[in-house]
């Protein structure tokens, strides 16, 4: 049978019966895609352990894909061949015996407290040609840095969603479509609260939290992404929003927040999960013994 058609079916059930996002059956699509166009298999009876395991040894040796990569992908065909094997397409999940690399044990990268500081002055301190660019931006980066948001979950934020007398936000359906409520600090509902009174300014009266300055809409993928490569070029400082998210996990290790506590707030479903930041605070202490009183005798 097809793999095309299979794949339509099994993408129409990830998303319609097992609830997955849109993010995750993207995914589905493009390695299964990839894998199709790379090997030349159109049919699913045609695919074996062989083919797939030759496919991830070129996919490492010719196209240099990062052992995190191979993982992902494994994982993404996996899923779809378990699907195909349930419903009797295939006689075997040709992934199985399929070798994985090793995943190198490097701590996420992250900002420092200074540099943290500095990207929100800077983003401040931009010289926009409007008010309102000044205190939404502001306002997007410190969310990120404050709050832990992934991208997804910022650009999905509804206006009522951000509760500032409660010091609360609520994600909607965020990774694994689970709803979490993710505290604020005075810090942020102090800068939420400002863009808040431009946004009313300016009469934005969509469902989105972070609008767009043109149009009375949310803020797009697109102009994220065009603003975070600007103000990363423009302020010298190496950042993408997820290392903002890994740089709030550091920071409230570092500050005394207890693992699980981190853990419900970045809305890990399993704690392990959390626990590769316990080493970037470990770092971190390292640093702070220090200052033991007795350490130069």
């Amino acid at each position: 049978m097809e793999i095309k058609t299979l794949l339509q079916e099994f993408c129409d059930y990830a998303l319609y019966a097992r609830g997955r996002s849109n993010n995750t059956i993207k995914g589905y699509r493009f390695i299964a895609n990839l894998f199709c166009k790379d090997t030349g298999v159109a049919e699913i009876e045609d695919i074996t352990t062989d083919l797939v395991r030759n496919w991830f040894y070129l996919g490492r040796k010719d196209r240099k894909w990062a052992p995190a990569c191979s993982i992902s992908y494994h994982k993404n065909l996996t899923v779809f061949f378990r699907w195909c094997l349930d419903n009797g397409y295939l006689k075997s999940n040709p992934c199985d015996d399929v070798e994985l690399p090793k995943l190198d044990k490097r701590l996420p990268p992250k900002l420092t407290k200074q540099d943290s500081a500095k990207l929100l002055e800077f983003v401040y301190n931009y010289p926009y040609n409007y008010r309102f660019l000044r205190f939404r931006n502001h306002a997007i980066f410190a969310t990120f840095i404050f709050a832990g948001l992934r991208k997804a979950e910022l650009l999905n934020l509804k206006y009522t969603d951000v509760d500032i007398e409660n010091m609360s936000i609520f994600i909607r359906q965020g990774k694994g479509n689970k709803d979490r409520i993710v505290p604020m600090c005075y810090s942020l509902s102090t800068i939420l609260r400002k863009y808040l009174d431009e946004r009313k300014r300016l009469h934005k009266t969509c469902p989105e939290f972070f609008a767009s300055l043109n149009r009375n809409m949310g803020f797009c993928d697109s102009g994220l992404r065009n603003l975070t490569v600007k103000m990363r070029e423009e302020s010298g400082i190496k950042f993408g929003i997820h290392k903002l998210r890994h740089t709030f996990a550091t920071l409230m290790l570092e500050g005394g927040c207890d693992i699980f506590s981190l853990s419900k707030m970045m809305g890990h479903s399993d704690i392990k999960t959390t626990t590769i930041y316990l080493a970037a605070s470990v770092e971190h202490l390292r640093k702070q013994i220090l200052n033991h009183p007795l350490n130069n005798l």
